[in-house]
């Protein structure tokens, strides 16, 4: 059989702070503060361990999302038109802007 362990975690906020989530549990039906809590730490450690996850799931998505950073492949041509096309762009844009002020 295990042994449920409750740890405990203290942190001081203001009065103001404690009014605001007592009425928001109050508002989802929770017995207590501490319940409601609990639950809104939890649900938000996994909403940023899950999007951690998604943008790069393993190791090796890391390692090769870091390398890409640190040792960035030659431009290619396309790479290269694009951005003449876009100096392109924004030369136009800016003499644009000029004519009309």
């Amino acid at each position: 059989m295990s042994t449920l362990i409750n740890d405990r975690i203290d942190v001081r906020i203001s009065k103001e702070q404690k009014e605001l989530i007592k009425h928001a549990s109050a508002l989802r039906g929770f017995k207590n503060l501490t319940e409601f809590i609990v639950y809104c730490i939890n649900t938000e450690a996994h909403k940023i361990i899950n999007e951690n996850n998604t943008v790069l799931n393993t190791l090796e998505d890391k390692r090769i999302f870091l390398n890409a950073i640190l040792n960035p492949p030659k431009p290619n041509d396309k790479l290269k038109k694009a951005q003449l096309n876009h100096s392109k762009f924004l030369e136009a844009n800016e003499l644009k802007n000029r004519t009309i002020k």
